[in-house]
């Protein structure tokens, strides 16, 4: 799209690095940069590193606003676009990361440190490299850092992080079958308690409320704003109702129908009550009166009630036998067909239905036929167990209709 003549671009640059790292750069060239370009920033311990962009123009302006940074803050440059000499050291860089990985691990192992190193993150130009790592509690590492610098000769940082950046770093298939939240769009961890899985009437099951990372998942907040708005109007500490009968339980609640399931002691039918009834129900007890019944009645009408659809074809899809019972419909036809006797229909051509009478006339000896028997009627082809003589009937017997026929 073409800017206006005097439009001045946004000069800050929103650059995304390994595990979704995300930071905002000048961009005092005033180069012309478009989203998966490889470009060339600064770093706070010198060098340069290398990045993709993410973002440019006027989204970077509402980024800075939802991750509350000021504009005054953001001082790193951004040096050039990546060369191909920057590209290739920096995937030598990224190729070494899995083995410097491992060798770290060892290190770690025989030093006794209680710590998980998850993740190593060189710098682009391969000079310096990131340690993120996982521990209960404080680590001495400094014996750690002498050890990892005489290996790889190179800066080592050393960062601690939970474990759900531990999971966003990672990645990986939650139980839903799909990526992992934290690792492909979520940017912030919001705190996850079991009271979000009570209000939403999930079994309190860590196997099952808890992801990757071991904590509970954060798909769990996502859906409570709605629970709570729903939860508004159903009653608070609803636990027993008293009847003249006994004492009901409260059991479950279905929290968009608004129904509440009560039972007696030792019964295992259920009543289900609606919202209005149990308040009606606890209002009553307040007051020292018990009633008769726990449900109320409601009068069914006899109008036959409408008829729901359970299924309608709006798509036009059609059954997958549609084309076995096309060629059964066929078969049958072509079998009628078949049996069908040959020649004109008498019905079209009007004229008399009348089946003609059966003479049973023996075979002459001579095979030819006589003058004197032309016009006479020829006798009905009758099966017999020899198929040459029914073929001649039936081919004399189409000779003499087409000779007494009538000119039209």
């Amino acid at each position: 799209m073409d800017m206006p003549a005097n439009y001045k671009p946004f000069n800050i640059i929103e650059i995304k690095f390994k595990g979704s790292r995300k930071e905002f750069y000048l961009n005092t060239e005033n180069l012309y940069l478009e989203a998966g370009e490889l470009v060339a920033v600064e770093t706070t311990t010198g060098g340069y590193d290398i990045g993709h962009v993410s973002l440019t123009g006027e989204l970077v302006r509402m980024q800075l606003k939802k991750r509350h940074v000021r504009i005054e803050d953001v001082v790193k440059k951004i040096y050039r676009k990546a060369t191909p000499g920057d590209v290739d050291k920096w995937k030598i860089s990224k190729d070494l990361e899995f083995e410097t990985m491992h060798k770290s691990r060892v290190l770690a192992k025989e030093l006794g440190l209680a710590m998980k190193l998850s993740d190593v993150d060189y710098q682009g130009d391969r000079t310096k490299a990131t340690f993120y790592y996982t521990a209960e509690g404080r680590v001495d590492f400094r014996e750690l850092i002498k050890k990892m610098a005489e290996t790889f000769r190179i800066r080592i940082e050393m960062r601690q992080i939970g474990m759900r950046q531990e999971a966003s770093r990672l990645g990986g298939i939650g139980s839903c079958g799909r990526e992992l939240c934290c690792s492909t769009w979520l940017t912030d961890f919001k705190t996850v308690s079991t009271s979000a899985a009570r209000y939403q009437n999930l079994s309190l099951n860590t196997l099952k409320l808890a992801g990757q990372c071991g904590k509970l998942k954060c798909c769990l907040n996502y859906e409570l704003d709605t629970y709570m708005d729903a939860l508004k109007n159903i009653p608070d500490n609803v636990e027993r109702l008293e009847t003249l009968t006994g004492t009901v339980r409260h059991q479950k609640t279905d929290i968009f129908k608004k129904l509440m399931w009560f039972s007696y002691p030792n019964d295992d039918n259920w009543i289900a009550l609606d919202i209005a009834r149990v308040k009606e129900v606890q209002k009553l007890n307040r007051e020292g009166i018990k009633p008769e019944y726990l449900k109320v009645e409601v009068e069914v009408s006899k109008e036959a009630p409408a008829k729901v659809l359970d299924y309608e074809n709006v798509v036009g899809q059609d059954s997958l036998t549609r084309l076995d019972n096309k060629n059964n419909w066929n078969k049958k036809n072509n079998r009628n067909k078949k049996n069908r006797p040959k020649g004109p229909n008498p019905l079209a051509t009007g004229e008399n239905t009348q089946r003609p009478q059966k003479i049973v006339q023996s075979r002459p000896n001579n095979p030819q036929t006589p003058k004197s028997q032309e016009g006479t009627i020829p006798p009905s082809p009758e099966r017999t167990n020899g198929s040459n003589g029914n073929n001649k009937r039936r081919k004399n017997y189409r000779n003499n209709n087409n000779r007494e026929r009538p000119s039209e």
